[in-house]
């Protein structure tokens, strides 16, 4: 593997620890992820933390969506809603993967949380996936009161390939002008098909995530359809850096890392945000690559964590819905 002299050493420590991922063989991917993750959640306590789980009507006749629905024990009153998209390069991973940043929003925030356990591609590839995601985010909203949710603080947010989904499910519901998220919470994004930045054509063997990866990431994702980069039928829901229009977007915080292929397309969007007159927090963490916060110990990840809470506390509590 190269070596990269701007990696934190903490991390670069840990680097044997981590498994490779190879979407090249997807069964084995799975495998291995499920395997890390299962790890993490054999002693993940909930205490102070309710889950329970919702069946979500599926878009135009498709499956119901199972959402992972949490809320904080001994709360009175309508409290903020995060609808949480689990990350995985469309391909791999699980709602309960999330589990401990779920369990966590609920506890020290007070907020409930709806995760959702949208298909997987390439068995389903898009719309699939971003409908799941739509198809929850109006389950949540039109529930608000039984689930004891305020419908005007609603926030959409996922991680990696996760925060591209969310990304497009938020341009999905601003089009569709149903429900008003008030808030956008983007983690190391996934955005863009066409592959084309700085950090995505350099960055090819990066742990965890690399141009190769991603390359097999959006084949899988955009199905058999799908000519390439090229292509002028990408919808901007399923690879949201080709929206050309991002006004009217909720207020958003977006983080990227150092040393990820995803980094630049993460902060381009962000300053078309802000060029749209959008409000964003943008945060790029140094020394850090793809995943690095599986290694919770160190520093930086422990810094990138604590933004992440502040950023949620004052994005739904202080923010007003974009009407």
């Amino acid at each position: 593997m190269t070596t990269f002299p701007t990696l934190d050493p903490e991390l670069a420590a840990a680097l044997t620890m981590l498994p490779k991922v190879d979407f090249a063989d997807l069964p084995n991917a799975r495998a291995t992820y499920d395997a890390l993750i299962g790890a993490m959640l054999a002693d993940l306590p909930f205490d102070g933390v309710s889950l329970r789980e919702l069946s979500a009507p599926g878009l135009d006749g498709d499956p119901e969506v199972t959402i992972r629905f949490f809320t904080p024990d001994n709360t009175a009153g309508p409290v903020p809603v995060l609808l949480w998209i689990h990350g995985g390069g469309f391909a791999i991973g699980t709602a309960e993967s999330s589990d401990p940043f779920c369990v966590e929003v609920a506890r020290e925030l007070g907020f409930a949380v709806a995760n959702v356990e949208y298909r997987l591609a390439p068995e389903t590839s898009f719309p699939g996936p971003v409908n799941d995601c739509y198809a929850a985010l109006l389950y949540i909203h039109a529930h608000a009161e039984e689930l004891g949710v305020d419908p005007s603080r609603i926030a959409v947010g996922g991680q990696s390939a996760g925060g591209g989904l969310a990304a497009g499910t938020v341009l999905k519901a601003r089009d569709e002008g149903v429900v008003p998220v008030a808030f956008q919470f983007l983690e190391i994004p996934e955005l863009d098909d066409r592959l084309a930045t700085v950090s995505m054509t350099n960055f090819v063997d990066t742990p965890l995530w690399h141009r190769p990866n991603a390359i097999l990431s959006w084949k899988y994702y955009l199905g058999e359809s799908y000519s390439g980069p090229e292509d002028p039928d990408v919808s901007i829901y399923a690879a949201p850096s080709r929206a050309t229009d991002l006004t009217g977007l909720p207020p958003t915080y977006l983080s990227t890392m150092e040393l990820d292929p995803l980094r630049d397309e993460g902060i381009e969007y962000a300053l078309r945000l802000l060029h749209a007159g959008v409000s964003v927090e943008l945060h790029s963490f140094p020394g850090t690559f793809h995943g690095s916060a599986l290694v919770a110990t160190a520093a930086v990840s422990e810094r990138s964590a604590a933004e992440a809470l502040t950023a949620l506390r004052r994005g739904l509590r202080s923010l007003s819905p974009v009407s």
